[in-house]
């Protein structure tokens, strides 16, 4: 079977920029330049994104990232498919590139300890080992590690104040924590290990490569995850071996919405669905009605709407 023709770069590196917003016109030119397209957020901290294109366009992109300051280390993972995900390419300046609301974390400063996938089964397996989900409530609820505990927050930042009180629950049991926390490419748990470090944590592990590299690696049959992983781009979520999962997105709200949610008479094709019918005002979803008729011409000319992923 040939390799798909679109190549998806997820990438991320904690690294000082002096002047993060000097870099962003050269990026993004040389992504327009090889056709890519995608999102790549610049902050003081570093570089975070994914992006897609042609694999020697990838290529490219990813050579000049390790040109920039610090990032000869760049940490990316490489997955294919046959349709290009995203419509369009963007170089964001972010206060964070992955916000955690927590000013003093430097996950150069130390994080935990990486676990490789191949070994994940058995630290995750030990009855001693609490193992975190660090993502937000609706990526727990399309898939987890077995045995995981789920945060149940709507934002990462709300993690360092469910952490907290979650140590302290665990430490009135008279348990010692041994953490190990995972998320979909790694980088979060570049700031929540080294936020737990920073608690007083002392045996903290984290999941190299994060669940993507997990479930590119591991066997199908030998796995401990459970369910599909949602990902960040027009692909919704992927199973193992990273092939395309069975959601769809909400294009309203951004959640993954399952067949079983589009039965619901809550849900409107681009307009709504079950997780956020009662957060839209009528302003809103007329708002967001006369988007999908607009794409849905635009679909029957044979052609695409660039307002899609708005």
């Amino acid at each position: 079977m040939s390799q798909p023709p679109v190549c998806i770069a997820a990438l991320y590196r904690f690294t000082p920029f002096a002047d993060p917003a000097a870099l962003r016109a050269s990026l993004l030119e040389a992504c327009l330049q090889h056709g890519i397209r995608g999102t790549l957020l610049l902050a003081r901290e570093g570089i975070n994104g994914t992006i897609a294109g042609s694999a020697e366009g990838i290529e490219s992109i990813l050579a000049h990232i390790r040109s920039l300051p610090g990032c000869d280390a760049l940490e990316w993972k490489l997955s294919w498919d046959d349709a290009m995900p995203f419509n369009r390419m963007k170089v964001r300046l972010k206060r964070e590139i992955v916000t955690m609301g927590q000013p003093d974390i430097d996950p150069l400063a130390g994080v935990g300890r990486y676990v490789p996938a191949a070994e994940w089964n058995a630290l995750i397996s030990d009855p001693d080992t609490i193992l975190i989900d660090t993502r937000n409530d609706y990526e727990v609820a399309v898939g987890t590690f077995k045995g995981a505990i789920d945060p149940d927050i709507q934002s990462f930042r709300e993690f360092p104040d469910w952490f907290r009180a979650r140590r302290a629950a665990l430490e009135a049991e008279g348990r010692k924590p041994k953490i190990a926390m995972f998320c979909t490419g790694g980088i979060r748990c570049e700031k929540s290990t080294a936020f737990a470090l920073s608690e007083g944590v002392e045996d903290v592990y984290h999941l190299k490569g994060g669940i993507l590299k997990y479930l590119e690696d591991v066997p199908e049959a030998e796995s401990l995850w459970e369910g599909e992983c949602f990902v960040f781009d027009q692909r919704v979520t992927v199973r193992h071996g990273l092939e395309p999962g069975a959601y769809d997105l909400c294009h309203a709200c951004r959640r993954p919405v399952s067949a079983q949610d589009k039965t619901s008479p809550l849900f409107i094709d681009g307009i709504q669905c079950p997780a956020c019918a009662a957060e839209r005002t009528d302003e809103q979803r007329a708002r967001y009605a006369a988007r999908q008729h607009q794409e849905d011409l635009a679909r029957a000319r044979g052609t695409h709407h660039i307002g899609g992923d708005a």
